[in-house]
């Protein structure tokens, strides 16, 4: 019969444990609550826009001035969109921006951009903010 080394089965029984332990608090674990109203002020707005979908986005702001879609050739899915939204945000000092532009990837915003225009022409030292991609919570 072959030496049993109880102690290596034991410490390899304890790891399993620990992970079973560590997965079951894992998911008991709440996502980040997304507050109702989209924030309006130019840093909260793009601290959480990220979360919203397009259906959110539209509950609370309606639809866009403007809104340009990227569609696939071979199927017309929407993979990409910009819309343009008018003196719906604020900056810093109280004053709002003239356009709002959210560039979506499906159904996702990836980039804010805030215009002194009305958003024809991009070229006028606006702000603009580029969202790092977040897993979904």
């Amino acid at each position: 019969m072959k030496n049993i080394n109880f102690k290596k089965i034991l410490v390899a029984i304890s790891i399993v444990n620990l992970s079973f332990i560590n997965l079951a608090f894992a998911g008991d674990a709440k996502p980040e609550a997304i507050p109702q109203e989209i924030p309006t002020l130019e840093k909260p707005f793009v601290d959480a826009i990220y979360k919203y979908t397009k259906a959110q986005i539209i509950a609370q702001f309606g639809e866009p001035a403007k809104a340009d879609d990227i569609k696939l050739k071979d199927s017309g899915r929407v993979v990409a969109s910009i819309w343009h939204y008018h003196n719906i945000n604020k900056a810093e000092d109280g004053s709002y921006f003239q356009t709002t532009e959210l560039d979506f990837i499906d159904d996702k915003v990836v980039q804010v951009v805030f215009l002194n225009n009305d958003g024809t022409e991009r070229n006028d030292g606006g702000q603009a903010y580029e969202l790092p991609i977040k897993p979904e919570m």
